[in-house]
This record gives structure tokens, sequence and C-alpha cells, in this order.
């Protein structure tokens, strides 16, 4: 284990008690999370992808501030933030399931810009 962290140096943002633990479970909830979506969906692809590489780091060592520097995304506060906010969009990914046909066709001219009036 390397030193104590005291402070973030950051407003408002105590320092984690145990973050290469809440990590792991975050990283693990994701990941199963994101099992039950279709092997297709993007979303799913990109961010597994994504999440396994930041446990494989958590897994090679048990230093904080080696994680820090191995995921190179900030602090390990702000990852675990990172990680619940993704986690929080995962599910909400399951409820909506962007990986399904759309309902209605979309206008042609959704896309165009700058709008015109025909």
């Amino acid at each position: 284990m390397g030193l104590l962290k005291k402070t973030t140096g950051l407003v408002g943002m105590a320092v984690a008690p145990n973050p290469h633990h809440t990590l792991g479970s975050l990283y693990g909830k994701i990941l199963r999370t994101l099992q039950k979506m279709p092997e297709s969906s993007v979303y799913r692809k990109y961010t597994e992808q994504i999440v396994k590489e930041r446990a494989a780091v958590l897994k090679q060592t048990k230093d904080t501030y080696e994680i820090e520097t191995k995921i190179n995304c900030g602090q390990a506060e702000e990852l675990i933030i990172q990680a619940e906010n993704e986690l929080n969009l995962a599910r909400k990914m399951l409820i909506w399931k962007p990986w399904e046909p759309l309902v209605a066709k979309p206008p042609k001219t959704q896309w165009d810009w700058p709008p015109t009036k025909a």
C-alpha cells in the first residue's frame, strides 16, 4: 500500500476510504448490467471494453496512486463518480432499449442543416 491520502484537493470531494473495493464493486455491477443487453449493442460493446480494461488495472495493483496513473482519468474519487454515473446510465439504457428498431420512421429532413422551408 502507498501513502495515506489526506485530501483530494477538490472542493467538496472527500477522500474515499477504500477506493479499490468500491471501484471493483461498481465495475462488477456495470458488467452484470451490460450482460443483460444484446451482444450487438454498440453501447454494451464499447462500455464493456473500457470497464474490463479498468477492472484489469484494479486486479494488477492495490496501490491507489498507481491505479489513478494507469487509468489516467482522474483521482480514485473521480473514478468512483464516473463508475456510479456509468452504472446509472447502463440501467437506464436497459429501460430505453436503444438497440431496438424505431417505432416510427424519422422524417427525411431530420438531419438536414440548416433547416430549410420547402
